[in-house]
């Protein structure tokens, strides 16, 4: 390994066509900050964009928030790794409960007029579960952060050969400058642009690759061979070739147990935790111009995430294939190099495969939108952060009635701690050879859980103040509780009492977390005193008048700009997918 002050041989060739194209892309992120900042006069200007800004932006930062380094340096491992399966985090993982946050849940997000989700649980639940929510949130980011920031300072290593710890600070001090100066406006106009350079980056890779690699039927052809080749340590060629029953993903031996390990653990229980209750992605919706805007905020962003496996998990499929240092690693072999100079990983599938594939110039491009990716996650990150410490913890328990300049700089502050914990935090990643088994993890300790509480509390009026923050706790640590028994969720901490392991213990613990959160929650509001019911208008579903859920003036509108029409054509295309594949 390199030491901290001398270069290293680089793992892309690249030339000066590819830096100047990397540079000019950082000099525009830097702009778009500086361009923000003279926007921002008060603390909802830097956390909330002002609420003022259109659909079209908002749902394009939606799922920009949400394509970065994980998204897609994890959905090509999961690619190279697993094949064909990995669209379940796309098209059971993720659509269906965009569709469910825009026409159910925006609502009393937008409509309660709270500044973050944690705010929202307080109004609900009270002190006791806005405490462990915030908290709980606030470490997630930070853990989150941490693994955007791994993989961004990765393509800085590969890319100049620089040391992990430097390149760590370096991309931390480029993602700090424009989120700094321009708060939450920067970070979604910026996802806007680096949504476009994402799709220009892994298009020409995902094509050209499968130009080089004989097209569809030399990319099943190769992964077939290979599976022959290998049958101990790689899938069945029909396991990583076909979605469904997914055992290859799962790693279940019963075909039964991978479909209920799919559509309630990822589907249901992760998949809604993460999507209506993770305030990364709501804060974008949030930020919009109007109800109308904010419902349709995540089913603008429906439509280009299902065709994202196409760039994502394809590209690794063909890494798999074509990248002779993937395909040992695939079969089981331990191989020098890496982005980090540790060892080959899945997590090197794409860089691996620009390599091979890519002329300077598109080299440049592509390594410009994984720089893009990685930033705009991480930005999404600390983003979310700043906002639920200063106004959930700082502004509520520490320090009140301040005026409002003092808790924007607060947020300014918060910024950078957070970005300077991510890069402690980034060392965890490291320890993971496929980023998305890790990812999995944290979301099945931190969403799943709250997703339980936010289900029942919003659709069951009795549900008391005391069973919101037990039942919390209680999915927490089941969640806990089986990621030690598992074979590796928590690494050196699992025990191995049961036999899951990989992402599948991640969907077995999300499940466990989900069950016994509401069981628990049941429990004690039988025995607790709920909140009366004229405190529950906006907070529950049955106590909000329908006019309070929609906005008067979308009736106007043509039946493309329509929430409710919207979702219907997007659920329909993702059922097609589905049969198709």
């Amino acid at each position: 390994m390199p030491s901290p002050t001398v270069l290293a041989s680089t793992l892309i060739d690249a030339k000066p066509v590819d830096y100047v194209i990397v540079f000019a892309y950082f000099a525009v992120v830097l702009g778009i900050g500086l361009l923000a900042r003279r926007s921002i006069s008060d603390s909802l200007d830097f956390f909330l964009s002002g609420r003022s800004l259109p659909a079209w932006v908002t749902g394009l930062a939606f799922i920009s928030a949400n394509l970065g380094a994980v998204e897609i340096m994890g959905m090509s491992a999961n690619g190279a790794q697993f094949g064909i399966p990995t669209v379940h985090y796309f098209w059971i993982g993720a659509i269906p409960a965009m569709l469910f946050l825009g026409v159910v849940m925006m609502p009393f997000y937008y409509g309660s007029k709270v500044r973050s989700v944690p705010e929202f649980m307080f109004r609900r639940f009270g002190t006791g579960a806005h405490l462990v929510n915030a908290i709980s949130f606030a470490v997630a980011q930070l853990l989150i952060a941490g693994i955007n920031l791994f993989l961004l300072a990765s393509i800085v290593h590969a890319l100049l050969g620089w040391s992990l710890w430097i390149a760590l600070v370096v991309a931390a001090a480029v993602v700090l400058s424009y989120i700094t100066l321009g708060g939450l406006s920067a970070a979604i106009y910026n996802e806007v642009l680096q949504f476009f350079v994402i799709v220009a980056a892994l298009l020409p890779l995902t094509l050209i690759g499968l130009h080089r690699v004989g097209g569809w039927n030399g990319l099943t052809d190769g992964i077939t061979k290979a599976a022959d080749a290998h049958p101990d340590t790689v899938a069945s060629a029909s396991d990583q070739l076909n979605s469904w029953p997914g055992t290859a993903l799962t790693a279940f031996s019963s075909d039964f147990l991978s479909i209920v390990g799919i559509v309630f653990g990822l589907g249901f229980v992760l998949s809604f935790g993460y999507w209506t209750t993770n305030f990364v992605e709501v804060q974008r919706a949030m930020a919009s111009d109007s109800l109308s805007s904010a419902r349709k905020a995540p089913i603008i962003g429906s439509f280009p995430k299902m065709f994202v496996p196409f760039i994502t998990i394809i590209p690794g499929m063909i890494a798999a294939v074509l990248v002779s240092e993937v395909a040992s690693v695939k079969a089981g072999e331990s191989v020098a190099g890496g982005s980090t100079g540790d060892g080959v990983t899945f997590n090197d599938s794409l860089l691996y495969l620009m390599r091979d594939v890519l002329p300077n110039g598109l080299l440049g491009v592509a390594i410009t939108g994984l720089l893009a990716a990685f930033m705009a996650g991480m930005a999404a990150n600390v983003s979310a952060f700043n906002t639920v410490f200063s106004y959930d913890l700082w502004q509520r328990y520490i320090v009140k009635e301040r005026d409002d300049s003092y808790y924007l700089a607060v947020g300014r502050i918060a910024t950078v701690a957070a970005v300077v914990v991510a890069i402690f935090t980034a060392l965890f990643a490291k320890n993971y050879t496929n980023i998305m088994t890790y990812l999995q993890t944290l979301f099945g300790f931190f969403n799943a859980p709250l997703f339980a509480t936010f289900i029942v509390g919003m659709f069951w009026k009795r549900m008391t103040p005391t069973a919101g923050w037990v039942g919390l706790v209680s999915g927490t640590l089941a969640a806990v509780a089986v990621g030690i028994a598992s074979e590796d969720a928590l690494g050196s901490l699992s025990q191995g009492w049961i036999g899951i392991g990989g992402q599948g213990a991640s969907f077995a613990a999300a499940g466990a977390a989900f069950v016994v959160d509401v069981v628990v929650s049941v429990a004690v509001s039988v025995v607790t005193e709920p909140k009366p019911a004229a405190e529950l208008r906006g907070l529950v579903y049955s106590e909000t008048p329908r006019e309070d859920l929609v906005d008067p003036h979308e009736k106007s509108h043509p039946w493309y700009q329509r929430t409710l029409p919207l979702a219907g054509v997007s659920l329909g295309l993702v059922i097609i997918l589905n049969v198709i594949f």
